[in-house]
């Protein structure tokens, strides 16, 4: 129990013990606390204090600032009026200098003014004077020469206008004739210019191929049993077959170039091939149509570029490389067209006109020969039908339609065409004619002339491009002789056909002959 007691007591104690503990601790934190307070409260007036200190500064100092800054731009904001109210000072300077000019000059303008005006009137007076006098004159000058003013001036105008009409017509005739001078020698060195600068060969073809053969065992071979092999070539491709004498050699004949070379390169290849019977010849002949329609498709082409023309139609083009086998009087029409177009696009370059239109006109004026075998009609037609049909240009379809003068030219391409087409066909080798048409031609260019009266002698020279004409001096004279010509040109052209142009020379020579005895 004692025991219990004492633990009980040391409890109470101990209790007891940390209570006061407790608030001993309590207290002092609290005085602690209290302290740290009042040193932060002081603090916080120190830095408050500290604050409105620095505020009052830079408020002062803003102030200056402020002060400063408003000093400066009044000064500035004077100065600027101070320069405006000068430049008004100068500018009101200026008006009331300009306000006095304008004064002085508006009194000297009415000083004049006055004196016009006076002026004026001693014109209108002396004006009716002189109209006063020139009345009278006139009425004195009637007396005198007995003409009214109006039959005098109806006198005078006639006479002036009959004065003006002779040198007019003097004008007339020298400008014409400087412009004629001028204008051949300006067409002859365009033409031999465009000639010089075009070369072209000049081979007349003839209307059969020579077909070299390895040896003349070959020609049985061609012939075939009882010349099955021969007619069905020649029934397939429609040209002749001339085997003769001619050693290592089979001639094919056709006026048809198209089918004298299909003949030629299926006869060619069979040669080659050594099969030769009428099966073999029907498939070659095939091959053969083909590949020349390939030639045509690429002549046609090659044309073209050569021309540097482009945007042309390819069934055109096809027909334009037709050309290359069809002849005219032994000439290749598509040589013969290239060089029109060539020479076409030099005269045309002379003349600044449009080279690439040209050369297009040349190049398709002869179209129409390329079907003309398979169509009827004149190749002008055919030719005109054509262009139209692949939507050629207007100038073109003119130009077809022209070149032979079947229509009349109204466009500088279309004469450029007849000058070219008619050169190309006129150069020496060019063209073949055989003997007899040759010798009728020149003997018709000679009846022609000689049909005329007047007409001593003619002599045609020169391959028919000329005629020499000598008339009877007392028969005509020098004005008729003009009429002459121009009447047997008009003969030769409606009644024969040429190439090229025919030069008309009509030579009146008057002789006097005398004896001395």
């Amino acid at each position: 129990m004692n025991t219990f007691t004492a633990i009980l007591i040391a409890a109470v104690c101990a209790a007891v013990a940390g209570v006061v503990c407790f608030f001993v601790g309590s207290a002092h934190r609290k005085k602690a606390a209290e302290a740290a307070i009042g040193s932060a409260e002081e603090e916080a007036k120190r830095i408050v204090g500290d604050a409105l200190k620095n505020a009052e500064s830079k408020k002062k100092e803003t102030l200056l600032e402020g002060k400063d800054e408003l000093h400066k731009l009044r000064s500035e904001a004077e100065k600027e009026i101070n320069d405006r109210r000068k430049e008004v000072q100068r500018q009101e300077r200026r008006i009331q200098q300009k306000e006095e000019f304008l004064d002085k000059k508006s009194e000297t303008f009415d000083a004049k003014s006055e004196a016009l005006q006076q002026k004026l009137k001693d014109a209108d007076q002396k004006l009716q004077d002189a109209e006063e006098v020139k009345k009278s004159q006139l009425e004195m000058l009637e007396k005198i020469s007995g003409y009214t003013a109006d039959q005098a001036k109806e006198y005078l105008l006639k006479d002036l206008d009959n004065e003006l009409t002779h040198e007019k017509a003097a004008k007339l005739m020298t400008m014409e004739q400087q412009m004629k001078d001028n204008s051949d020698q300006m067409a002859r060195e365009i033409i031999s210019m465009a000639i010089q600068r075009c070369a072209a060969d000049h081979v007349a073809e003839a209307t059969i191929s020579v077909v070299p053969l390895p040896n003349d065992e070959m020609k049985g071979r061609i012939i075939g049993r009882e010349g099955r092999n021969i007619r069905t070539l020649e029934t397939l491709t429609g040209v002749d077959l001339i085997i003769d004498d001619t050693p290592e050699a089979i001639t094919l004949s056709s006026f048809d170039p198209v089918r004298r070379e299909v003949a030629r390169v299926a006869l060619e290849r069979l040669i080659s091939d050594g099969r030769i019977h009428p099966a073999r010849i029907e498939e070659m002949v095939e091959k053969a149509k083909k590949e020349v329609d390939n030639i045509i498709r690429q002549e046609g082409e090659q044309a073209t570029i050569e021309m540097g023309i482009h945007g042309m139609h390819h069934e055109l083009v096809k027909l334009l490389g037709r050309l290359r086998y069809r002849t005219s009087y032994g000439q290749n029409v598509l040589n013969h067209s290239l060089e029109v177009a060539q020479l076409a696009g030099f005269m045309a370059a002379e003349l600044h006109a449009d080279t690439a239109m040209a050369r297009r006109a040349g190049l398709l004026h002869d179209i129409g020969k390329s079907v003309d075998r398979q169509i009827e009609g004149s190749h002008v037609d055919i030719g005109v039908d054509i262009a139209r049909k692949y939507k050629e240009p207007g100038e073109v379809i003119h130009a077809i339609e022209a070149h032979h003068g079947d229509k009349e030219a109204h466009s500088l391409i279309a004469c450029l065409v007849q000058a070219a087409d008619a050169i190309s066909a006129a150069r020496p080798g060019a063209r073949r004619e055989n003997l007899e048409n040759y010798i009728h031609r020149l003997e018709k260019l000679e009846s022609i002339a000689n049909s005329f009266e007047g007409v001593d002698k003619s002599y045609a020279i020169q391959a028919g491009r000329e005629i020499r004409i000598m008339v009877k001096p007392e028969v005509l004279d020098d004005q008729q002789i003009v009429l002459v010509a121009r009447q047997i040109v008009s003969k030769i052209e409606d009644e024969m056909e040429y190439p090229g142009q025919i030069k008309v020379h009509v030579i009146r020579e008057s002789r006097v002959i005398d004896y001395a005895k």
